[in-house]
């Protein structure tokens, strides 16, 4: 099932496109409307998700590397076992590996993440300050779907997970 490799090389590609284009193009948290409840807002992150990690010294950077290193080598060895029948659960290691793997461009490279999607409503939300949610990025959106897929497979379709998918 190494043949879903390329959807996760797309990924990548479309997440360093994107972000170069808005690093080309916004000034540190510059805002661009796009749409009601979404901007594009050019921001950095140095820790993990929603900030996590970010105030300290640098160490994180490396942590993350290593580790979005890790999970890629052990998504593609488990991509390599899959059958031809567990087509979802490729789809969502894909997309996991894909986004790992622009976002682990961007630490090896800028030593933090590009993020510059920014959705947010128009009143405070529990966590939401303001109402903005994390600014986030493509890879991130793949990582977050690749997830929410392999969650569903593993609650809902045994088949698809043993191997055994109903046709």
């Amino acid at each position: 099932m190494l043949k879903w490799v390329w959807l996760s090389i797309v990924i990548g590609f479309i997440d360093q496109l994107t972000k170069w284009m808005v690093n080309a193009n916004f000034e540190l948290y510059e805002v661009l409307p796009v749409m009601p409840h979404l901007n594009l807002t050019l921001t950095y992150n140095t820790g993990a998700a929603f900030g996590f990690l970010s105030s300290q010294g640098g160490w994180q950077q490396i942590f993350f590397a290593v580790l979005a290193i890790g999970v890629s080598a052990y998504i593609v060895y488990w991509l390599n076992q899959l059958t031809d029948d567990q087509l979802w659960t490729s789809i969502g290691l894909a997309l996991v590996l894909g986004g790992a793997m622009g976002n682990l461009i961007d630490r090896v490279l800028q030593a933090k993440v590009t993020d510059f999607i920014d959705f947010f409503v128009d009143w405070d939300v529990f966590f939401l300050s303001n109402g903005h949610f994390a600014t986030f990025n493509i890879a991130d959106i793949a990582i977050a779907v690749g997830a929410a897929i392999l969650v569903f497979i593993s609650l809902f379709s045994k088949e698809e997970i043993n191997g055994k998918l109903a046709k």
